[in-house]
Formats: structure tokens, C-alpha cells, sequence
């Protein structure tokens, strides 16, 4: 069995992935988010485990992890705070997989766009996970949509995205969240950038 943690677990791309990650029988998940009860239809399925809590907590996120092969987090708010509370729990738990989705456009990435510090909380966090050990993928999507279709394509660090790919469904995010989660190797130490294809 292979289990998983997902933090932020009430985001809209960490739904659609908990359902595509709850398709294999082979998984066990750990739904941890601030207020339980906006999961209340998961938690008596027999392979997702409800947890309320904050990520910006060290002790509980490490609580948590234990006895867990990979992580993924979907978050927003603190991400700096976040993502240092992330690490610190997985180097104590010496848990190494995760899987972290951040934003497009932290890098100047985006042709004819500056977002300016909006994107700082993003460009934060993915210097903590960047500089940290950790066998991490940094996920950048572009706009999100509700289309139920899985069709993207990816840009690596440094690679400006395709103008064409301005939007991407939130399906397809999860689609690769997924294979990455139960794929060892797959996009080790990479920071991806997902459009639309």
C-alpha cells in the first residue's frame, strides 16, 4: 500500500487528484486541512483519513507524516511558512517525496507579464524547497479551468511558457500530480511549469 499526505487537501486541484489517487487500490491517503469538516463525505472512506490542521505546524505536520511515502501539497496564504514547516517535518520524519504545487510566473517565465509581489509568497516557498534535500517536484500551472480534460504539456526552470498555453485545466494538474506521486523518479528536482497542450 502507498501512502500519501495531502496537505491542503481542500483545494480544488487536491480534490480532483484525491479522487483520480483514491481510483488505485493500492493507496492510502492522508486528507490534512485546516477545517475537517469541509471533507465530511471522505472520511468514512476506507483509504482516505481526515486530519485537521495547520501547515504551518511543524510538530503536527511531522505527526502526521509518519509511516507516509510521499507528500503533496496544495496551498495558499504563507507559502514561505508553509513550505519551511513542510521541509523541517519531512527531514524529521525522513520522508523525501514531495510533490508542491506553486504558480506560474514565479521565475519572469510568462511572456509580457510581470506579477510582481503577488508572487513573492510563491518564489519563497520554492527557494525553501529548491535549497532544501528533498526529492521535490515544484508544479507551475498556468490559469486554471473546470474542463474535464487531460491535456497539458510541460516547461521546464528556465524555459519560458508557450503563449498558446495560457490556460490549463485543473484535471490535467491533478493527472500529473498523480503519475508523480506513484512514479519514483519521475521529475526528481524539477520545477515544471503545466499549460495547457
Amino acid at each position: 500500500m502507498k501512502r500519501i499526505l495531502v496537505i491542503g487537501a481542500h483545494g480544488q486541484i487536491a480534490r480532483v487528484a484525491t479522487q483520480l489517487l483514491l481510483e488505485h487500490s493500492d493507496v492510502e491517503l492522508t486528507l490534512f486541512l485546516r477545517r475537517s469538516s469541509r471533507l465530511r463525505d471522505l472520511a468514512q472512506h476506507p483509504r482516505a483519513h481526515v486530519v485537521e490542521g495547520d501547515a504551518t505546524d511543524a510538530a503536527a505536520l511531522e505527526w502526521t507524516m509518519q509511516g507516509h511515502d510521499a507528500v503533496y501539497a496544495n496551498l495558499s496564504g504563507a507559502m514561505g511558512r508553509q513550505a519551511r514547516a513542510i521541509v523541517k517535518a519531512m527531514q524529521a520524519t525522513r520522508l523525501k517525496r514531495l510533490v508542491f504545487i506553486s504558480s506560474m510566473g514565479i521565475y519572469d517565465e510568462v511572456p509580457g507579464e510581470k506579477a510582481g509581489g503577488v508572487l513573492d509568497p510563491y518564489r519563497e516557498a520554492a527557494v525553501v524547497i529548491e535549497t532544501s534535500d528533498l526529492d521535490y517536484t515544484i508544479l507551475r500551472p498556468a490559469w486554471l479551468d473546470d474542463q474535464d480534460v487531460v491535456a497539458y504539456g510541460i516547461t521546464q526552470k528556465g524555459e519560458q511558457f508557450r503563449a498558446a498555453g495560457a490556460t490549463v485545466s485543473r484535471r490535467s494538474v491533478a493527472d500529473l500530480v498523480v503519475k508523480i506521486c506513484l512514479t519514483p523518479g519521475l521529475h526528481s528536482r524539477e520545477s515544471l511549469g503545466v499549460h495547457r497542450q
